[in-house]
């Protein structure tokens, strides 16, 4: 497993980056190395049938099997378009964020931590690395409820439960939603450090159920939002904002929303 550099320790249970920028075609390898068929479905570029990595009924004379989706130990290779639509708008910062996760069964692979973010910058912007080039940071934050009971992993979990394990009483369904960022429940996030005059940008991603609301704040710093000056701002699920501002100071700059 390739390990991670400083700069992605806070990332926690996300998947690998993927970086483009507009104008681009993003091509991603992919190798099943779990017990399920798995997928990545992305949010934000553009695709085929064939590249969509969700599961669909097919005819006999269907050309574009299997849609994406790999069994157990299979590979498959996607390609994604980054047309203009997927970058930054005229309000929006030099770069967005986008969300990719599994999609054999949505519920089942996200709340098994089948997902990750995409980043797409504005034409001209990006780096070598594919970062965007007026940035001296980056910090990716999903917000989420770990459904636990809706698990690819519940039965094999199941299986090695002791004491209280019964998955229709109630209480231990309520113990199973992992309320995180990234992931981490216990106030055990890493690697969110930053250096005083540093430009800094935050991409917060929201998921979960439609009773989820995600209310990001921001000790010491303010954000400024439709023109109204904050120090919370409120995620539902599936939607991204990007806050950049300067570390450890309180000139803040817009928060955008893409929102799907």
């Amino acid at each position: 497993m390739k390990q991670r550099g400083v700069e992605e320790e806070h990332l926690g249970i996300l998947g690998p980056i993927i970086r483009a920028a507009v104008g681009d075609r993003i091509v991603v390898h992919f190798k099943n190395n779990t017990r399920f068929p798995a997928s990545i479905h992305p949010h934000g570029v553009l695709y085929t049938k064939a590249h969509e990595g969700a599961a669909h009924s097919h005819t006999a004379s269907d050309n574009h099997k299997p849609d994406g989706v790999v069994a157990s130990g299979g590979e498959h290779t996607y390609i994604w378009e980054v047309p203009e639509r997927a970058g930054p708008g005229k309000n929006d910062p030099s770069s967005i964020v986008w969300i990719y996760h599994g999609h054999v069964d949505e519920p089942a692979d996200t709340n098994a931590g089948l997902i990750g973010p995409i980043i797409i910058a504005r034409k001209g912007y990006a780096k070598q690395d594919g970062a965007p080039r007026d940035v001296d940071r980056e910090f990716i934050s999903l917000f989420t409820v770990f459904d636990e009971n809706a698990s690819l992993h519940l039965g094999t979990n199941l299986s090695a439960c002791s004491g209280s394990c019964d998955p229709e009483d109630e209480d231990f369904q309520e113990r199973n939603l992992m309320h995180g960022i990234n992931g981490l429940v216990y106030s055990n996030n890493q690697g969110y450090l930053m250096r005083k005059g540093e430009r800094v940008r935050w991409y917060i991603l929201g998921m979960g159920t439609e009773v989820d609301l995600h209310s990001p704040h921001w000790h010491g710093a303010t954000l400024l939002h439709n023109g109204n000056r904050l120090d919370v701002t409120e995620v539902l699920p599936a939607c991204y904002q990007d806050t950049g501002y300067a570390a450890r100071c309180k000139r803040c700059l817009d928060v955008s929303l893409p929102c799907q």
